[in-house]
């Protein structure tokens, strides 16, 4: 399981993505939380998703279910929303191609505070 997250102080502002990766028993298989310059917040969370995607592919993790609290991203690559704007299409496609080295994502959206534990990264990095 992967738990992502991105914030901004601002929209657009000064961002952060942050995801940890779990294994099926719970074990932290890894834990990564990056600056990534002024952005907006749908960028960032979707530049936590690929982090998280490009690691667990490292990592050898087979299956991965994505939880996060941004609706929008989650129904955006559950192919339920259409991606309208230019830049978050190339960051989709990029999230898109980087699924593709899983045999298997599935991705959920969860309300913010059961993903309290990427959120508090992403504020770590931007405090």
């Amino acid at each position: 399981m992967a738990w992502c997250d991105g914030g901004s102080r601002g929209n657009p502002g000064p961002s952060a993505y942050a995801y940890l990766i779990e294994s099926a028993d719970g074990r932290l298989l890894a834990e990564h939380a990056e600056p990534i310059g002024v952005a907006t917040v749908n960028v960032a969370e979707y530049r936590g998703i690929i982090a998280a995607l490009e690691r667990a592919a490292e990592l050898g993790v087979p299956a991965l279910e994505v939880r996060m609290d941004s609706r929008l991203v989650v129904q955006q690559l559950l192919g339920l929303w259409t991606v309208r704007s230019p830049h978050l299409r190339r960051l989709h496609e990029r999230a898109v191609e980087a699924a593709s080295h899983l045999d298997l994502v599935g991705y959920r959206w969860v309300p913010r505070d059961q993903n309290a534990r990427a959120d508090a990264l992403v504020a770590a990095v931007l405090a």
